[in-house]
């Protein structure tokens, strides 16, 4: 079973599973680069590895399983909790998370709420990145590319896109992409890798933090990338509300801030090339609204 999925499946592998567990509505969540998410009466999350290679894709399953069930001991923030694995199919089931990924709430409510949100997520990365690395062994591998390999990529993606950048930015874009890239000394922490907002999930009515979810990017790396993330997403107060939450001197605070700012520009633009190649028009949306304070006019 791989890439083509369908409600069937998740009728078949519950049923494998759960023995006696009654099945109603089955709704499809989503369908990214490397899974398809189906949602079981609103209370279980059933997703398939996309992955073809039958071997790689049960190692993929069985692996993220052991991480989760790792991460839930050390993560002050709610996260998914495997129920059950069908590593052959590949398939991972956990029970669903109370909220919704903060991407899909009114932006207003972004301005209003976003340092708070940032605030607490900032204290789930200091958390996860001051635990020792050797907690992961085996678990997950170091993604930890030269910064210079960080701009030639933006510049690319940058290329593929450049019509959809509005003029305005585009000098400063291109200024930044034939700039320095910083200092590569730092060291490897146990992160998410991938918290865009669309990973935290918030409780609607009173916008707090519910939980992180989809942890199949995390890694050992630069501290500063999720950092980074929530600055592209979120803006500048939010990078500071979250950078607050940091141990560590001020100084070593401000060279992790100037390198969060660096990912964050160059991650933007490939959110974007995968708003305009998906037609998602949340992260073209999401991606132009950073432009103003990533490459202001």
């Amino acid at each position: 079973m791989s890439g083509r999925h369908s409600t069937a499946d998740v009728h078949d592998v519950v049923a494998a599973h759960l023995p006696g567990h009654r099945i109603g509505a089955v709704v499809e969540l989503g369908a990214g680069l490397d899974n398809v998410a189906y949602e079981v009466d609103g209370e279980l999350v059933v997703r398939f590895s996309r992955e073809p290679d039958p071997v790689r894709r049960a190692a993929l399953v069985e692996r993220e399983a052991r991480l989760l069930a790792t991460v839930a001991e050390v993560c002050p923030l709610p996260v998914p909790e495997p129920v059950f694995t069908a590593a052959e199919q590949g398939c991972l089931a956990y029970a669903k998370l109370p909220g919704v990924p903060l991407s899909e709430l009114p932006r207003q409510g972004w301005s209003a709420y976003g340092t708070s949100i940032a605030a607490t997520v900032g204290g789930m990365l200091d958390a996860l990145h001051a635990g020792p690395v050797d907690r992961w062994a085996g678990l997950l591998e170091a993604d930890d590319q030269p910064m210079a390999e960080w701009l030639r990529e933006a510049e690319e993606s940058y290329r593929s896109v450049a019509g959809h950048v509005p003029a305005a930015h585009r000098r400063a874009v291109e200024t930044f992409l034939r700039g320095p890239s910083p200092d590569q000394g730092h060291v490897l922490v146990f992160s998410h890798n991938d918290l865009g907002i669309e990973h935290v999930l918030v409780d609607p009515v009173g916008w707090t933090v519910t939980g992180v979810i989809d942890w199949s990017d995390a890694a050992l790396v630069d501290p500063a990338y999720d950092f980074g993330l929530l600055y592209r997403d979120l803006g500048p107060d939010a990078l500071r509300a979250a950078l607050r939450r940091c141990r560590g001197d001020a100084d070593e605070v401000a060279v992790l801030g100037e390198r969060a700012v660096f990912y964050a520009r160059c991650s933007l633009f490939e959110d974007l090339a995968y708003g305009v190649e998906t037609g998602r028009g949340g992260y073209i949306g999401r991606c132009l609204a950073a432009m103003r304070w990533l490459f202001p006019a």
